[in-house]
């Protein structure tokens, strides 16, 4: 009788995988990078600062941690090494008014690492009343949807706001607004 190399190699797997799980041993890093997980917190943290329309700092814990959206990508408006784009200041300007001041909950997201190369905490970020902020930027045209390296939990969500935005010309998708 023929052996299957491959269900014994699944099968392999799967206790390996209840072993570490019982002992409470964390997956290498290589292979959890693979494994899309969302980690809402349920905590509400203050905004200290809006930087811009994608990067912000909230309170934890006694400390100022910049965050940066997941998914989001807004014309540049700060960057000292780069030119303000074109949208770059309303983006902010809208980012400030929505958040200054107010409480909002972070979800992290496996697939996309907990920092990026700058430092900064990765996040969705939803207010108070459950409204997704990265989607709520794209859907009214302040930003487009944007994958670093990874598809992410939300990314067909934002690109579907994003061609709601282009197609109903809002913010930086407008007639007349960023003409080339």
């Amino acid at each position: 009788m023929k052996k299957h190399p491959v269900l014994i190699y699944f099968f392999l797997g799967t206790l390996v995988g209840i072993f570490f799980h019982d002992q409470g041993i964390p997956f290498p890093a290589s292979v959890e990078k693979r494994i899309a997980v969302s980690i809402p917190t349920r905590e509400l943290y203050n905004v200290v600062r809006v930087i811009d329309g994608d990067t912000f700092v909230v309170q934890i814990n006694g400390a100022n941690k910049s965050v940066r959206l997941i998914g989001l990508d807004t014309p540049e408006a700060v960057d000292p090494r780069k030119t303000v784009e074109c949208f770059g200041k309303e983006a902010s300007a809208e980012a400030k008014k929505i958040l200054a001041g107010k409480s909002v909950r972070l979800e992290m997201d496996s697939s996309q690492g907990e920092h990026d190369k700058y430092g900064r905490m990765l996040a969705y970020v939803f207010l108070d009343d459950g409204t997704n902020f990265n989607r709520l930027m794209i859907e009214n045209g302040y930003g487009h949807e944007y994958a670093y390296d990874a598809p992410y939990k939300y990314q067909k969500e934002f690109m579907q706001a994003e061609n709601e935005a282009r197609k109903n010309k809002r913010g930086l998708w407008a007639e007349g607004v960023c003409a080339k």
